[in-house]
């Protein structure tokens, strides 16, 4: 299975919550996540990554993998996440989607 990880925003902390809480109460697609921290840091979304509720098909290693090779790929993308999330204020999460890249694009066909 193979993986991605895209930073997609910077959101109010009630907002990206209000969104998981109503994702979790409605059948979603299996296989993507949204995940939020007030730190635009690869240790930060590392963490969060590893507490997803575990994806009964998902491989942690290649999520993780996928996290560290968009680090490793994306300087100037997370250089600009970093400032906007800084200036977005202490109440603001940097939100971002990992997924399989087969959920993703079911999620995306069902938009259309």
């Amino acid at each position: 299975m193979k993986y991605t990880f895209d930073i997609i925003g910077v959101s109010p902390v009630l907002p990206f919550f209000n969104h998981q809480q109503q994702s979790w109460q409605k059948p979603k697609h299996q296989g993507v996540e949204y995940l939020g921290t007030h730190k635009c840091t690869l240790d930060a979304f590392l963490e969060s990554v590893e507490s997803v509720p575990v994806k009964s098909d998902w491989n942690l290693d290649q999520v993780v993998d996928t996290v560290i090779q968009f680090w490793l790929n994306n300087s100037e993308s997370i250089r600009f996440w970093k400032v906007s999330l800084n200036a977005a204020g202490r109440d603001s999460l940097l939100v971002a989607r990992v997924a399989d890249i087969v959920a993703l694009q079911a999620e995306f066909e069902s938009l259309l």
